[in-house]
């Protein structure tokens, strides 16, 4: 069986759901806070490759530095887009889950139990 990867905020209200719906099934997982251990770009991008998304998908634009960066009127390429989610991870959605090949975004939580 292999293990989950379970990238996320400590304080994420819906990373901590998510974690406590892998540790009622007893699957094996890692939790990687990505504040303290930040994505590389490689990182970031094979995570979406696998989960099939783009960065607008895990963009989060109600954050404060989304505004403050005025991304909403900026048409930017999805490797500046990942750039800026490196260099500010407040603009990532999360819980972001790696099993193996297969990646999602955890979001609602109960979104995670497809890779259980």
């Amino acid at each position: 069986m292999a293990k989950l990867t379970i990238y996320q905020k400590p304080t994420c209200s819906t990373c901590r759901e998510a974690i406590k719906l892998v540790e009622a099934s007893g699957h094996p997982y890692a939790a990687v806070n990505y504040y303290e251990k930040p994505f590389t770009k490689a990182q970031l991008k094979g995570l979406l490759k696998k989960a099939g998304l783009q960065a607008k998908d895990v963009l989060r634009t109600k954050e404060e530095i989304y505004k403050k960066l005025g991304l909403a009127g900026k048409n930017l390429t999805e490797d500046e887009l990942i750039d800026l989610m490196i260099k500010h991870p407040d603009l990532i959605q999360r819980p972001i889950v790696e099993k193996g090949e297969k990646a999602l975004l955890a979001r609602p939580a109960d979104t995670i139990k497809r890779l259980l």
